[in-house]
């Protein structure tokens, strides 16, 4: 059984680093898994219930309830913005937590990864996901984490599927939402 990964990247510039990260889990992820980053977060507008009406959601947002349905575990690649999550990944989170109680992460395990420019390697957003995707219904895997400081510096000039680190740790964060994707069968 094959076990379908979807990614969720927090930054929608050309040359995020947490983008490059997303590629690496693809390239490197465990055999039996398939990442697949979801393109197209920057289309989905603002969430507003007034426009989550049955047969009249915004096509972009009705595109990420499609693919995330489609999906067995989410792992989403957080940077940090003024010490907190990005507006693209907590309204991807909102949209996604909808139907409230039957929301695309219900019951789905998630992981949260990422890389930042500080020496925390972006461990606040990454908290910061963590709470809102548990609120949203998914099984948050709190012991799955990757945060990688000093993204401008490390990544100048050696894309992340290429450090060492990386290639060693990211899949094994992709292979414990594998693990408890079984559990939650």
């Amino acid at each position: 059984m094959s076990v379908r990964v979807l990614a969720l990247v927090g930054s929608l510039r050309a040359g995020s680093h947490n983008r490059q990260l997303a590629e690496a889990a693809v390239k490197h992820a465990p055999e039996g898994v398939e990442v697949v980053i979801y393109e197209g977060l920057g289309e989905v507008p603002f969430y507003n219930e007034d426009i989550d009406v049955e047969g009249a959601v915004p096509a972009a947002a009705a595109a990420l309830r499609e693919a995330a349905g489609q999906a067995d575990a989410f792992l989403l690649f957080s940077p940090e913005y003024n010490g907190t999550l990005t507006a693209v990944l907590k309204n991807a989170i909102d949209w996604l937590s909808r139907p409230y109680g039957a929301g695309a992460f219900t019951g789905k395990p998630a992981a949260v990864v990422g890389t930042a420019y500080g020496q925390f390697g972006g461990v606040w957003a990454q908290d910061e996901a963590r709470k809102a995707l548990g609120v949203a219904g998914a099984t948050v895997l709190a012991e799955a984490k990757l945060s990688i400081p000093g993204s401008v510096v490390r990544f100048a000039e050696l894309h992340p599927q290429d450090d060492a680190e990386v290639a060693e740790q990211l899949p094994a964060v992709v292979a414990q939402l594998a693990e408890a994707t079984a559990v939650a069968a």
